[in-house]
């Protein structure tokens, strides 16, 4: 019976990956080799399940035909391809940073309140990082700040939603300090879940919202001390890589940080950024 069942699942031809290929390229910016078939016909199968269809020419017909189901379809479609990979604290050195050198260095020019952006933010552990991050340091810096906010953007709908619900798995905040998943997190009282929540002091502080990358431009109304956007442009070209960081230092205060992710670099761009560590980029002042 499996190799009977095995036999229904619809096969995505070159025909039918290269149309959702080209979408997703054109669309979000992400590059879809042909090596990443395979995924994509087991990714959309859900899809083509929970709308009761058999054939990927059927989906197709349906994601990109007019209406208000297609736009609904097209998000559902990107954001089961999207892959999304993260974890607290991850890449540490750039959270060090911020507490050993840029945190201290803002206090000492006279900053109020620091913004934050967590730019591709995927399931919340990012920012909710730069919450405790904060708060760590204005637990013991009380004068240093008065105020801090974090805003956090991601494509996928699906991950901003478990972004908000911040319920995390014991696995997820293993490798933390004892103290600080005390001072930060909420275990469930059921003990068969072995889940845990930010705490809602962390959760306040920051702001979810749904942007796409390859829109024109982007609506952030405050520029920011800080961009965090890690190992979300390697899915990119290179002219695609270096629009979208134009597109977020247009919102980076001169004399802000910007953070990429370990494999990602701006070498050979023409964009007004220093190195000062690695993958973390100053925005030049004007003189």
């Amino acid at each position: 019976m499996g190799a009977e069942f095995l036999k229904k699942q619809a096969e995505l031809t070159d025909k039918q990956f290269l149309k959702i290929a080209d979408f997703i390229q054109n669309n979000v910016g992400i590059k879809m080799p042909e090596q990443k078939k395979l995924m994509v016909q087991s990714r959309l199968q859900s899809r083509l399940k929970a709308l009761g269809m058999e054939s990927f020419d059927d989906y197709i017909a349906y994601a990109f035909s007019t209406g208000s189901h297609s736009d609904e379809e097209i998000a559902l479609m990107i954001d089961v391809i999207t892959t999304n990979l993260t974890s607290f604290f991850r890449e540490k050195q750039h959270f060090d940073s911020m507490m050993t050198t840029i945190l201290p260095e803002f206090a000492k020019n006279g900053f109020s309140k620091i913004d934050i952006w967590s730019a591709a933010c995927s399931s919340g552990q990012e920012p909710y990082t730069l919450s405790i991050v904060m708060s760590e340091y204005f637990r013991t810096h009380p004068d240093a700040f008065s105020d801090f906010s974090i805003l956090a953007t991601d494509i996928s709908s699906r991950m901003l939603e478990k972004a908000e619900n911040a319920v995390y798995t014991m696995d997820d905040v293993e490798d933390l300090p004892f103290d600080m998943k005390k001072r930060y997190f909420l275990k469930s009282k059921d003990e068969a879940a072995q889940q845990v929540r930010v705490k809602p002091e962390i959760r306040k502080k920051v702001r979810f919202e749904r942007l796409n990358f390859m829109d024109s431009s982007y609506p952030i109304e405050t520029d920011k001390h800080i961009i965090f956007c890690r190992n979300a442009l390697i899915y990119f070209d290179k002219p695609t890589q270096e629009a979208v960081i134009r597109k977020l230092i247009e919102h980076l205060i001169p004399g802000g940080y910007l953070f990429l992710g370990h494999s990602e670099t701006i070498f050979g761009m023409n964009l007004p950024l220093r190195n000062v560590g690695p993958t973390m980029f100053r925005k030049e002042i004007e003189r």
